[in-house]
This record gives structure tokens, sequence and C-alpha cells, in this order.
């Protein structure tokens, strides 16, 4: 009886074995091809730039390239949605953002995925304040000025976003909301194109994260009254913080990197770390810093403390967000 129930203890062991064989072996091996990352914007946008400086770093880490698509449209939630629904196996990851994963969920309608339940987190990659700037003719000389314009011009100013729920969007609902204008918002498919209809003079200004204008306003090409940060940005430090120009307007946009729910918890760990590499790469940290971006604490880079961050913001922003789409409605 005995010698029965070992063997049988043995034959459940090694039945066991094999059906983890494949999991550990795959975790192992992985990446044995290249990784998509999936930016839900058109190129040149902020989530589209912080991506390929890390993915970039992360790929010689890997030993595998990670080939950067851009899933335009409907604010960055059919890129996500097209993540959510991939087979979890770590081939196929997205590069998210608050307006994915915060926004979206509350000023999207029909949402085709479940921010909180359909991603697991890898880890965050920036954070950035937002910008407040303006085609070069706009008769505006600083943010006092540009606010007085937006009040007496009402809904005949242009506002660009790149889709609803997306930073742009997000960072013109604050701002719009706190000094109680209501301008017409003309929809992008990201940042990109809003900002060449910027630069073209087609609308008359947005608000989006530092790292995608920066170069604008250093060139000359828009007007910039003001930022979102606490404090001046080297990156363009001729710009005021909103808060100098009289307006109670502070926020910081993250970005980082999902993976579809079910991923296995090994691969998912070192994809984390080869970001954190990346991320404490002097040279990466430079190139962020010369876009107004600025590296997330050691601390907050690993996947759980990533995904209590998305989920405090979640909880922090649904009800602000709420009240100010509805005061622009």
């Amino acid at each position: 009886m005995k010698s029965s129930i070992k063997t049988s203890g043995l034959l459940c062991l090694a039945a066991l074995g094999l059906f983890l064989a494949p999991w550990s072996a795959s975790a192992q091996t992985y990446p044995s091809k290249p990784i998509t990352v999936v930016v839900p914007f058109p190129a040149g946008g902020p989530s589209d730039v912080v991506a390929r400086i890390v993915t970039e770093h992360m790929s010689r880490t890997l030993g595998q390239s990670m080939v950067i698509e851009n899933v335009g449209g409907a604010g960055g939630t059919l890129g996500s949605g097209r993540v959510a629904s991939a087979d979890p196996d770590g081939y196929m990851l997205l590069a998210g953002s608050m307006g994915s994963h915060v926004a979206a969920p509350v000023l999207t309608p029909n949402l085709k995925y479940d921010a909180a339940k359909d991603f697991v987190a890898v880890g965050i990659t920036a954070h950035a304040p937002a910008a407040i700037v303006a085609k070069k003719d706009i008769p505006a000389n600083n943010l006092k000025e540009f606010v007085a314009y937006l009040k007496a011009n009402g809904d005949k100013v242009k506002q660009a976003h790149g889709g609803i729920g997306s930073s742009s969007h997000m960072a013109c609902l604050m701002f719009t909301a706190e000094i109680g204008v209501k301008p017409s918002l003309v929809a992008y498919r990201g940042t990109g194109p809003a900002m060449n209809d910027l630069i073209g003079g087609h609308v008359d200004f947005i608000c989006e994260q530092v790292v995608s204008v920066v170069s604008q306003v250093s060139g000359g090409s828009v007007k910039a009254f003001g930022v979102s940060a606490s404090e001046r940005l080297s990156a363009i430090k001729d710009v005021p913080t909103a808060k100098e120009g009289g307006v109670n307007y502070q926020m910081s946009i993250w970005s980082g990197i999902f993976a579809p729910k079910g991923t296995p918890a090994d691969v998912v760990n070192k994809l984390a770390a080869a970001l954190d590499k990346a991320l404490d790469d002097p040279a990466v940290q430079k190139r962020m810093q010369d876009l107004g971006g600025s590296i997330p604490k050691k601390a907050e880079r690993n996947p759980a403390a990533f995904e209590k961050i998305v989920s405090a913001e979640r909880d922090r922003w649904n009800p602000i967000l709420k009240e100010a789409s509805a005061k622009t409605k």
C-alpha cells in the first residue's frame, strides 16, 4: 500500500512538472522574438517620444528588438483595447498613460476595455507637467492676458486635443474648468496632428505634456504661456509656472508600460527589470530632462508600486474629471 501511495505521489509530481515546464521554459527563453509596443497615438506625441526612449535601451538589455506600433484613434482607446485583448505572452505591450488608464474610463462612452482589470502593470516610465501653448499670432503676451483673451472670446476660440480621454484633453479640461471658460474643442487622432495644425494657425491652443512641445516652444513656432509644474523647468526656463500667472493649475502626467492581464509574472518582472535599468541610464535621464520630463523614483518603478500609483490616480482624478467635464458641457 505504501509503495502504491509513493508511486502515485511521484506520478502526480511528474505530471505537475510536465504541466509547469512550458511556463518555466517560456520564462527562461523570453523574449525569443521581437516585442511589439503599441503606442495608442500617432508618432510624435508624448507617449510615442517616451516609449521610444526607454524601449531603445530595454531592447539591448533583453536582446530582442522592441518595435513601436502607432495605433491612433479614439483618444488612445483603440490601441489600448487592442493590447487588452492580445495574447498574454509578453510579446504585445502598451505604452499607456493617464489618458488611457485614468481619463478614458471616465470620459469615453462605451469603452472597449476595463482599465482596472484588463492589464497588468509593468512599470512607470516618466512624469511630465503640461504646458499651455498657443499659435504664434494669438494676441496675448503672458498667461494673464491669455486668460483674458479666452474669457472675452468664449467658444470662438478653438482648443485642440488628441482625442477624448487623451492627456491633452485631460490637461486642458483641468485648465479651462479652473478659469471658467468653454472654448470650442477640436479633436485629433493624437498630439502630432494637433500640433501641426496649431503651428499652421488652424487652431488656437492646446495643453499637452511638456515632452512633446519643448522643441516647438524653443524654436518659436508656438507661444507658451505656462506650465503646470510647481517650479520652472530647465528645458524651457523662460516659461513661467501657471501659478506665477495667477492660475491654480498644477498637475503631473505619468506614462508607463502595461501588459495584457494573465501575462506570466516572471515575464512581467523581466520586462520591469529591463525598464528599471533603462531609467538608471544617465543618457536616458538626460534625454528625459532635456524634454522637460522627469525620471520616476526608484521605489515607484516595480510592477506592484506602479499598480498602486495607477489605482490611487483613478481614485484621485475620477471625481475631478467628472466635475470638470460637467462644467464644460
